[in-house]
């Protein structure tokens, strides 16, 4: 049998490290959280090489004389638990005593810190979880904890860092989502030396969310407000013209802290049912205030999970904050900045699209796919058995011609279009076929090289993305092109759309472009270009079909059908929703029971 031995206490700080620091920007985030806890108003953060090399973490906060300086890199030492019973009433946003150990025990760290009331400061030097030097020497009152070489002694956790653009994109998420929660306090962000953010501290809370968001969000918000015997509420919600494909954008504090709750998601979206399309997410800011003793943060030892005493109360309390923000007059943001003289007034260049356009009205248009001259074979239609009566939505065999030869029979809820063949009822669902024919003529176009009409903006549209989705969406700006985009970098985050392929006019520019760059951004880590460029192509196609409850002629029916005729893969859509559900009579008389 193997002994049982008490591990070395290196070894020790190293596995807790495993929990407590992930990648570069826990490291921020466990020194930004302890600079806030030390009453600072100014934060600086400076990194290197995506913090590979170097993080660095400055603040003007309380500081520490030479005693609290050395207990701080103890395991287990914290000034914010005393008793046991403070675990179950938390207001601190670090506690638990293992960040500073945890991460100088797998880089070279380096604290200089001074209280406000010493002459000198305290200089201590740890590598590798051993400590190599005390020193006094003068600073400023504050802390500066600056970590070299993250993961030096633990190979196998260096080599899974990924690029210095990944690694920068966690680290700015983390510090805009930090900077969201306390305007009152001043950011600034470095790379390797040069400005990336700065976020001065502010009286105006809304300011501090254009700052991050961006300001195109700004006239798009209503303030949140909500107050019940055990939740307060408060934050912005946006529009549900500014829905996004993803979660992304939508940042939740309990007090104070940034958590990730799918509760709180799913509440928040129920506040908005009858506003958001399936698949799309608010782009929202929410704060959540509740007694200390309510709220469990010892979750996890990242603390972006937490445990409600009372979660179908908090979550109830989320849903009714956002349903009664769109039942009384609202006061945006936007009136008060306004008055500050902002440029943030943005309007959309296009008209809504309001008839389906066939192939051949559009003058120069990129050739659809050419139909097969023979039968196109799809996977055959599975029979029902006779106690089924629900329609089919598989393809048959088929001639070219299965739609364009289909009798139109009429539209049903302007959403759908009837009609019918010699053996069978068909239901085509108007925006999934047009979603496919939009994405293979976009596909086509890059394809072949031939580029589609485009259309100019009478102004230029700009389109702030987050440090990770820019660099993605900049490879991609050549391909872009080929599409009848016209895209250019506008300096740091920032790009301007000059013009678009005519076919997507119909929906704001810079959120298709957002949307975009959110989907690209999901493909994961080091993704092929094809893959980058299906998924854009996919966001183009939604954005460029016609909608639901929009009538159509009986002639742009026919043509949607034929257009859909000609594409690869006319029976679904680009997310693989169906185009079309089918009835065989046979199914029909059986309902009917004309037949036994």
């Amino acid at each position: 049998m193997t002994a049982i031995r008490i591990l070395p206490e290196i070894l020790s700080n190293q596995i807790a490290a495993g929990e407590v620091v992930e990648r570069p920007a826990s490291v921020v985030k466990e020194l930004m959280e302890n600079a806030i806890d030390a009453q600072s108003g100014r934060i600086r953060v400076e990194i290197e090489q995506g913090g590979r090399s170097l993080i660095r973490v400055s603040d003007n906060g309380a500081g520490m004389d030479q005693d609290n300086a050395l207990l701080s890199i103890e395991r287990y030492a914290t000034s914010k638990i005393r008793h046991a019973e403070d675990l179950h009433a938390i207001s601190s946003l670090g506690f638990r005593g293992e960040a500073l150990p945890s991460i100088a025990a797998v880089s070279r760290f380096r604290m200089v810190t001074r209280s406000r009331q010493a002459d000198t400061a305290t200089e201590i030097i740890v590598d590798g979880g051993k400590i190599k030097a005390v020193n006094q020497t003068g600073a400023p009152a504050g802390t500066l904890i600056s970590v070299s070489q993250l993961f030096f002694n633990t190979p196998a956790r260096r080599k899974f860092l990924k690029t210095v653009n990944t690694e920068m994109g966690h680290i700015s998420e983390t510090i805009a989502c930090i900077a969201l929660s306390r305007p009152d306090i001043g950011f600034q962000l470095l790379h390797n030396k040069k400005p990336v953010r700065d976020w001065p501290k502010t009286a105006e809370p809304a300011e501090r969310v254009a700052d991050v968001l961006g300001s195109q969000f700004l006239p798009l918000l209503y303030p949140l407000e909500y107050k019940d015997s055990r939740a307060r509420i408060s934050g912005w919600v946006a529009d549900a013209s500014a829905t996004r494909s993803s979660t992304a954008r939508i940042y939740v504090f309990v007090n104070g802290r940034f958590i990730r709750d799918r509760g709180i998601i799913y509440a928040l979206c129920e506040g908005f049912r009858g506003r958001l399309m399936k698949g799309r997410f608010p782009v929202a800011v929410v704060f959540l205030d509740l007694p200390a003793e309510e709220v469990d943060v010892n979750v996890h030892p990242a603390k972006q999970e937490v445990r409600f005493l009372h979660q179908k109360d908090v979550l109830g309390a989320v849903r009714r904050a956002v349903e009664n923000t769109w039942q009384r007059p609202q006061t945006r943001p936007a009136a008060r900045m306004e008055k500050k003289g902002l440029p943030w007034e943005q309007t959309s260049l296009f008209e809504p699209k309001t008839a389906y356009q066939p192939l051949s009205q559009r003058p120069e248009s990129a050739p659809a796919p050419s139909p097969e001259p023979q039968t196109r074979v799809h996977d055959p239609i599975s029979l029902q058995s006779p106690a089924e009566t629900s329609p089919e939505a598989a393809p048959v065999p088929h001639e070219f011609g299965f739609f364009a030869d289909a009798a139109i029979i009429g539209q049903f809820r302007n959403t759908y279009i009837i009609c019918e063949r010699p053996d069978e009822l068909l239901l085509v669902d108007q925006h999934a076929a047009h979603e496919r024919i939009v994405y293979e003529q976009l596909a086509a176009a890059g394809k072949n090289h031939a580029r589609p009409p485009v259309q100019r903006l009478l102004m230029p549209e700009t389109v702030e993305l987050t440090y990770r989705q820019a660099p993605v969406i900049e490879q991609l700006l050549g391909e872009f092109n080929a599409m009848g985009f016209e895209i250019e970098p506008f300096g740091d985050r920032t790009f301007v759309v000059q013009a678009v392929p005519e076919m997507l006019g119909g929906e704001g520019i810079g959120r298709l472009v957002a949307d975009m760059a959110e989907a690209a951004e999901t493909t994961g880590a080091a993704p092929e270009l094809s893959r980058l460029k299906d998924k854009c192509l996919i966001v183009m196609a939604c954005h460029g079909a016609i909608r639901a409850n929009q009538r159509l002629a009986p002639e742009q029916m026919a043509a949607l059908l034929k257009d859909l005729d000609a594409c690869q893969n006319p029976f679904h859509c680009p997310h693989g929703r169906p185009t079309v559900i089918r009835w065989p009579v046979s199914h029909l008389e059986k309902r009917f029971h004309r037949i036994v």
